[in-house]
């Protein structure tokens, strides 16, 4: 591969939370050029019916393959790739797909109580897929899975800068937190990639110290791992780019963009 072929690196969510995986992986691939999907159009993911979602992501992936072309495509949602990743795997067999799970794994390594808490979407909750996960990985531990309606609205609010509620956020990690036998919670998995834009709001809400446990970089690492290197390769003059399936996104959100280095297509 020459260093005029090196296609784009594109990254999916249903929102602006796929930021913080854009974040670390341009770290990672710095020669490579990135497309930024925000479905925002669907957002939020967590109440859509299970086969309607599915229906939507397999169609705006049909056209988006064929426009852009990717190297590999980053699903930065655990809701679109719990759903779904299996499909676009079978659908597209020819491209890569790199997915975002919850972080059960790491956690149920890390944890010295023996109580993780899943801060997640009630979609990622109830899917089969997490219970896979826990049952593979954490039967030792009490895992806790804590669906919230609420926190991925609010946390693309933060981060455009719009003021959110203590008491508000307080109420959807309350569950997070578990006392049984004398021992605590220690580890919580953010189990959607918009939650770490509040994870200092979290830390100081949070009744008693945890691990906030962030899976962006891990993500990155995993894709970096699937991207060849290319020996002097630079990043494309023509990159870095996202682009809204409204077609609208509105004023606070271009500005928030263009922080990230990218502009709206």
């Amino acid at each position: 591969m020459t260093k005029s072929e090196t296609k784009p690196v594109l990254m999916f969510d249903s929102g602006i939370g796929g930021l913080t995986v854009l974040r670390e992986a341009r770290v990672l691939m710095p020669e490579r050029g990135f497309i930024y999907i925000a479905d925002d159009a669907g957002f939020p993911y967590g109440g859509w019916e299970e086969p309607a979602l599915k229906e939507r992501i397999l169609s705006l992936f049909e056209k988006l393959l064929e426009d852009h072309d990717p190297e590999i495509c980053v699903i930065a949602c655990n809701t679109a790739f719990t759903l779904a990743g299996a499909d676009l795997r079978s659908a597209f067999p020819h491209m890569t797909f790199v997915g975002t799970v919850p972080a059960i794994k790491p956690a149920a390594e890390r944890t010295r109580s023996g109580l993780v808490s899943v801060l997640a979407t009630p979609g990622t909750v109830k899917r089969a897929y997490t219970r896979d996960l826990i049952q593979s990985f954490a039967t030792q531990c009490h895992v806790r899975l804590v669906g919230s309606q609420n926190l991925a609205r609010m946390a693309e609010a933060y981060i455009r800068g719009e003021a959110i509620a203590d008491e508000e956020v307080m109420a959807e990690i309350a569950p997070c937190f578990v006392e049984m036998d004398g021992k605590r919670t220690d580890i919580v998995v953010l189990a959607c990639t918009h939650y770490p834009f509040v994870a200092n709001v979290f830390r100081r809400l949070a009744p008693w110290p945890v691990d906030w446990l962030d899976p962006a970089e891990a993500i990155a690492r995993q894709a970096r791992r699937k991207v060849p290197l290319v020996d002097g390769a630079e990043h494309p003059d023509d990159f870095d780019f996202a682009v809204f399936t409204s077609g609208k996104p509105d004023f606070s959100t271009r500005r928030l963009m263009q922080g990230f280095g990218l502009r709206i297509a």
